[in-house]
């Protein structure tokens, strides 16, 4: 095998193991999430959850929220409107509120 061959090789076996190390760490920084769920009640108290929310994600609730709990590892905002436009609070793991305006979206903390 002559030198130009073997150099070939090399930038073959760089070239793939870049590659796969981008990769891995581009779908590992897409796939973060919270662990657990936001739970919250509109003014019937119908129940809604979303389970392991995105990071970093507006996300629109199915209705305006009388009572709203983070019951995931991450802090979450939770805002006014369907855009996440109007901050209302921000809240930890484990708490909650209620009466704060009838929020429609939030966005957990990555």
């Amino acid at each position: 095998m002559n030198i130009r061959n073997v150099l070939a090789r090399f930038g073959e076996i760089g070239l793939t193991v870049g590659t796969a190390a981008v990769l891995a760490t581009g779908l590992a920084a897409s796939a973060q999430a919270a662990t657990g769920t936001i739970q919250y009640f509109d003014v019937h108290q119908n129940e809604f959850r979303i389970t392991d929310p995105p990071d970093n994600v507006c996300l629109a609730l199915q209705a305006r929220a009388e009572e709203i709990e983070n019951k995931t590892n991450k802090r979450m905002t939770i805002y006014l409107g369907t855009t996440c436009a109007t901050r209302v609070t921000t809240i930890g793991p484990g708490e909650g509120r209620s009466h704060i305006g009838g929020p429609q979206s939030v966005r957990i903390i990555g």
